[in-house]
């Protein structure tokens, strides 16, 4: 994986969708900056990052620029994932079609209560918390979204930890303690609500 700025990662990985979803044979610029709102220059610079000549007159070829991203950013190969929490967001996530996952292959579920192991039906392999460790260990899992409730959160990523986890997706409204080599994305839907709702305020103000 290439070093880069994170902000630069960040727009790379949104450039990557656009272009996923684009059905033309190239994507100018212009069209790149209507979309996102981030200037040519940036567009240019970030693109640069990847190491290579990627542009042309007509624009960037989504069938060239997409694999140089994965490439560059690491998401060039499988990478195995877990759940664990399997209340009704956790649930909702094993159901999901493997497709939905792109790059990324769910490979177990997780919970503390063995009698909702038993009884869920669900398209991946269930098993208790107590075993996290073994099978983490067993099929290389690398990531986990946690999906536990609030007071449960923090030891349940101790556990991960433990288990060898590498990163965590914490659902949970709560700011985790875990060694500083184990990133953690935080996705807590009402400060996205605040968050949207600051830039709603600000639209309204201003009309």
């Amino acid at each position: 994986m290439v070093h880069m700025p994170e902000p630069t990662k960040e727009r790379l990985l949104h450039l990557m969708r656009i272009l996923e979803k684009s059905e033309v044979p190239a994507v100018t610029s212009s069209h790149i900056e209507g979309l996102t709102g981030w200037s040519s220059y940036t567009i240019r610079k970030d693109i640069a990052w990847l190491g290579g000549d990627y542009g042309s007159s007509n624009g960037y070829a989504p069938s060239v620029l997409v694999p140089a991203i994965k490439s560059a950013l690491g998401l060039d190969r499988d990478r195995r994932f877990c759940v664990v929490g399997l209340g009704r967001l956790g649930s909702a996530y094993l159901n999901l079609e493997a497709e939905a996952w792109e790059e990324f292959t769910l490979i177990a579920g997780f919970d503390t209560n063995v009698n909702r192991v038993e009884i869920l039906k669900s398209p991946v392999p269930l098993y208790p918390a107590y075993k996290m460790a073994e099978i983490i260990s067993r099929f290389q899992i690398e990531m986990a979204l946690l999906c536990v409730p609030e007071a449960a959160a923090q030891a349940a990523a101790e556990k991960l930890v433990a288990a060898g986890i590498r990163g965590i997706l914490n659902f949970a409204p709560l700011v985790l303690t875990v060694p500083s080599e184990i990133p953690v994305r935080n996705v807590y839907v009402v400060d996205a609500l605040r968050s949207l709702s600051i830039q709603v305020k600000t639209h309204i103000g201003q009309s």
